[in-house]
């Protein structure tokens, strides 16, 4: 069991860290067969840099195109911790992408 009770889930033979994370992939995997998104990709990383120096990464849920072509970099959180509200902050800045939690 993870450090906030979350349960994992398989389903379409991938684990997912929640129920809830499996919900959303589901959810998406719904939007990309009906055009809505595109290049689903799960657990996408990002390194994240200071200046020349690599000082982490970020490993966010899921990645994907919109049909405006807008790329979505989205999060499923039951709870946030400073440390992912400060690599959210990170992704902002370096690479200009909000990303989203759900």
């Amino acid at each position: 069991m993870s450090k906030y009770h979350a349960k994992p889930v398989v389903v379409d033979n991938i684990r997912f860290h929640s129920t809830k994370e499996a919900r959303r992939y589901q959810e998406l995997r719904l939007l990309e067969k009906a055009g809505h998104i595109r290049e689903l990709a799960l657990q996408p990383v990002f390194p994240l840099s200071a200046g020349p120096a690599q000082v982490g990464r970020y490993i966010a849920d899921f990645g994907y195109w919109t049909d405006t072509n807008t790329y979505i970099v989205e999060d499923v959180k039951g709870f946030d911790t400073p440390l992912s509200k400060w690599k959210r902050r990170h992704m902002k800045a370096q690479y200009g992408i909000e990303v989203l939690t759900t």
